[in-house]
């Protein structure tokens, strides 16, 4: 990791550049991913899957025997773990549902908003050397509070042709059936288009690679949502004096660990904290598995003093991380003034990773800058919200100089003829 001491202001957008990768070749590649997969369907799935994962499948579909057995593979102590993150996700997730909302505008009119679970959803959950199995129950569990009918998962496959047997259980509980055994942009691509056996949804969602992320977005320009734009993960801490410079060190290596284009920042204001982290950094990092993948995440990584907590304030909220860490005395007061940020954690006992897991909030949020324009995944995701109006004679009355005159000024003359025809015999 780089030391930047007191950097200039007008340096900041330089110095905070995420690392950059050229996408151009890899869209092209994707886009022949999907539209063979649009073509041929389940095939194509199963040849994307053979070439990429390594192992050739005789059926995609997760068998109710897989999900019902999964549970004798994970362990006691990982199922009562797995069941209090459930109930704490529910509970904070649960807590974001709204009443519909009405009101009557004017004598007359009345208009209202009711909230529908959309039907049918995609949640892809990522394989690989760290299956993310926690994000089964991100995306699962909001799924099911807001009343989602369909849902459809897909997760890559290993080389056995197994799914990671915790990824099942958490499924089998969750009573998602529809799983699939596909991953990487060929997974996207089929719950985009629907294939012989996987389904057609209406919104995807999920992290993954470049390849997943750069097919969210292609799929998404035809009639697809997705749930944000995201990229690899990303950590800023925030610190003064205050902090324990072991916690911080924790900190930025539990995000650096997910892979080598993943980046973290320490912000502080305390010259000594800098060399503290950087020596627990060394410490902590010996006895790391993923050594190997913290270490090139290291490289894009960066320590950043500044002279006062305003500044690092302004730097935060110019960078717009997708995850915060605040610890600093006064915290509090500091968290009020952050404007961009995907999660935000608080005092040196919050890590990041009790939001990764455990403590309510759901981990799916923007990187690359998207939190200056998004938000954490959130229950109004799952759901689009429909408004509705009826008006009385009165009521159209009452608003109808208000329609015409308008509907006059853009030249839209049939849009003036829809109120005055129906006020023309009216008796009011």
């Amino acid at each position: 990791m780089k030391t930047y001491t007191n950097p200039a202001e007008d340096t900041w957008n330089d110095l905070l550049k995420r690392p950059l990768y050229d996408v151009s070749e890899l869209e092209q590649s994707v886009k022949a991913i999907i539209e063979k997969v649009k073509q041929n369907g389940d095939r194509a799935v199963k040849e994307f899957t053979y070439r990429f994962d390594k192992v050739e499948l005789e059926t995609l579909r997760v068998s109710p025997e897989e999900l019902n057995d999964a549970k004798f593979q994970v362990s006691r102590q990982l199922q009562n773990a797995i069941e209090e993150a459930r109930m704490n996700i529910e509970t904070f997730h649960a807590r974001q549902l709204h009443a519909d909302v009405y009101a009557e505008t004017t004598p007359g009119v009345r208009c209202w908003q009711k909230t529908i679970p959309i039907d049918s959803v995609g949640l892809y959950i990522p394989g690989g050397s760290a299956p993310l199995l926690s994000t089964v129950l991100m995306l699962g569990v909001p799924a099911r509070i807001a009343g989602c009918k369909n849902i459809v998962l897909c997760s890559p496959p290993d080389r056995s042709g197994q799914i990671n047997p915790v990824i099942l259980y958490i499924a089998e509980i969750l009573g998602i059936t529809n799983f699939f055994k596909a991953g990487g942009a060929q997974a996207i691509a089929a719950m985009a288009h629907g294939t012989e056996s996987i389904p057609r949804v209406n919104k995807i969602f999920g992290p993954g690679n470049q390849y997943v992320t750069t097919a969210k977005q292609i799929v998404s320009r035809d009639r697809v949502a997705i749930d944000m734009p995201a990229g690899p993960s990303e950590l800023v801490v925030m610190a003064d004096e205050s902090a324990d410079a072991s916690y911080v060190a924790s900190d930025l290596l539990s995000q650096a660990e997910h892979g080598p284009d993943s980046q973290v920042l320490l912000v502080t204001d305390d010259e000594k904290l800098i060399k503290d982290v950087v020596a627990s950094i060394n410490d902590q990092l010996s006895n790391l598995p993923r050594k190997k993948l913290a270490e090139q995440a290291l490289r894009n990584s960066k320590l950043i003093l500044l002279k006062n907590k305003q500044l690092m304030v302004r730097m935060i909220n110019l960078y717009a991380p997708e995850h915060l860490i605040i610890a600093c005395n006064d915290y509090m007061e500091l968290a009020e003034q952050i404007k961009n940020a995907g999660s935000i954690f608080l005092g040196n006992y919050t890590p990041e990773s009790a939001g990764d897991y455990a403590s309510g909030t759901n981990h799916t949020l923007p990187t690359n800058g998207w939190a200056h324009a998004y938000g954490g995944l959130n229950m109004d995701a799952f759901v689009k919200k429909i408004t509705f109006q009826e008006i009385t004679k009165y009521g159209l009355f009452n608003i109808s100089s208000a329609v015409t005159e308008m509907a006059a000024a853009e030249e839209l003359q049939a849009h003036s003829n829809a109120v005055s025809i129906r006020l023309k015999n009216a008796e009011i």
